[in-house]
């Protein structure tokens, strides 16, 4: 702000202590109030021109200090105040509340729009940043603890250390050794503690902030970071996605690939996925995105985890001969997915589902409707979809009750009757395309079919009882 040409404003320089001018302003505020700090959170810049400055000024200045404002500005007017009080000025320089002089020329909606255009920009800065340090984490991620641990410790520029239950398991940066007594005692503090939390210290002139590794957040393993300056809500971002990798690789091994399979296996069923998917992802509501090979297969260069990360923008991407799966924070844009088609993947994608609870019974069944179609399938994009307006239990009891039957005869000799109806359905009763996606005989999907409809007492040839099935199908593989 106090950059800014155009709004022209004066700092008062005795009222500055080392590092006021690198404070956050959380918003610019307008109060004539003579005693506003109760209304405050911490971090505004007030504005105001004096219409009801208290005689007590010290006490004015000292409580807008406690609330933790970062700055007041006084506009001079010639109405209430040509020049800037005497008592004021005393009394922000014995206070250390750094004071801003604002010229009559410059009215306080100007200030308002700076800071909220300033905000705007910082938080798109963050996100950048944010997005950029995951992308060179998950990559460190590859190379072991060692290379995370060191990578965090470059894009946080500050010093990190991985402990185990009573090791250093990996540092950098000159990460002190032994830990000092003071940062063993906070580690000891929130082992103690329970849920995922963090804590903070000061020690020898900088900051520490240690919090467990995730998704393990009862365990012993803690991450230590220490640097000169406190952790921003950026930096604590990205700390978050360190501690969820560091946790993730000690548990997957060093091996990338291995990396996204594991983490995404843990997304697929783990209760504290939640935490990890707000790290890696940003976000506690995922999309399971799968793909099957199309045509001719995916070509050399897209079956690569790499290749498909930065397409889906996921970290999260395990890959198998002809299948890949990812777990992404929102559905990929339809451009992407005709380019995953463009280059041998025909891909699905699910509806949108807390962390640790997306389908792949879902996405299995939308794979399925994709090759029939021969075209990318969304869930959740047409106005046609019915999740919102059926009620979840009685589809559920339905679905169970209609196939039961076939569930049984599959259970007692595998004879794969629920896979064939659901690929026949698909693909709009069509045998060839049937037997070519089961690897069978056409004779065989004939004979499957004719055992569907003795099982289950119906009639295939009527589109009604196909449609009901296929609902069925639908709610078995979305709540399986």
């Amino acid at each position: 702000m106090v950059g800014n040409r155009e709004l022209a404003l004066e700092v008062v320089g005795e009222t500055l202590r080392p590092g006021a001018l690198d404070l956050p302003v959380r918003w610019a505020h307008v109060s004539e109030l003579q005693d506003p700090a109760p209304y405050l959170v911490g971090g505004e810049l007030i504005l105001t021109a004096g219409v009801n400055l208290p005689e007590r000024i010290d006490r004015y200045v000292r409580g807008l200090r406690d609330a933790g404002v970062t700055a007041l500005g006084f506009g001079l007017t010639p109405n209430v105040h040509e020049t800037l009080p005497e008592s004021l000025r005393r009394a922000c320089a014995r206070r250390g509340l750094p004071l801003v002089v604002v010229p009559p020329r410059t009215p306080f909606l100007a200030i308002n729009r700076a800071v909220s255009v300033a905000l705007t920009e910082a938080g798109q800065r963050d996100q950048r940043r944010i997005t950029a340090a995951r992308e060179t984490l998950t990559r460190a991620a590859g190379g072991g603890l060692g290379e995370l641990t060191s990578a965090l410790a470059a894009v946080l520029r500050s010093w990190v250390a991985l402990v185990g239950a009573g090791d250093v398991l990996a540092a950098a940066h000159d990460a002190p050794a032994p830990l000092p007594p003071e940062v063993r005692e906070l580690m000891a503090t929130v082992r103690a503690g329970s849920g995922i939390r963090s804590a903070t210290t000061e020690t020898g002139g900088g900051f520490v902030v240690v919090q467990p590794v995730y998704p393990q957040a009862t365990a012993s393993h803690l991450v230590v970071v220490g640097r000169s300056r406190r952790l921003a809500g950026a930096d604590r971002a990205i700390l978050a996605v360190g501690a969820a990798l560091l946790g993730l690789v000690g548990r997957a091994g060093s091996d990338a690939a291995e990396l996204g399979a594991a983490t995404t296996g843990l997304l697929l069923g783990s209760a504290s996925s939640a935490e990890v998917a707000r790290s890696l992802l940003g976000s506690e509501v995922v999309r399971l995105v799968a793909g099957a090979a199309y045509r001719r297969g995916p070509d050399e260069v897209a079956q690569r985890p790499d290749w498909l990360r930065a397409r889906l923008d996921t970290p999260l991407v395990s890959v198998s001969p002809g299948r890949f799966v990812a777990i992404a924070g929102s559905a990929p844009p339809l451009a992407v997915l005709e380019d995953l088609r463009g280059h041998g993947w025909l891909a699905a994608v699910g509806s949108p589902a807390p962390a640790g609870q997306p389908s792949d019974g879902e996405v299995d069944l939308l794979l399925a409707r994709a090759r029939a179609l021969g075209r990318p399938v969304v869930a959740g994009d047409s106005p046609l979809d019915l999740d919102a307006w059926v009620d979840p239990g009685a589809s559920r009891e339905f679905a169970a009750r209609a196939l039961a039957p076939l569930v049984a005869l599959d259970e007692a000799g595998d004879r794969s009757l629920v896979l064939t109806l659901r690929t026949w359905l698909a693909h709009h009763g069509g045998w060839e395309p049937t037997a070519t996606e089961l690897g069978v005989h056409r004779n065989s999907v004939r004979h499957r079919i004719a055992q569907v409809e003795k099982a289950l007492g119906v009639d295939l040839g009527d589109p009604e009882v196909r449609m009901r099935l296929w609902f069925a199908l639908r709610w078995v593989a979305l709540h399986p």
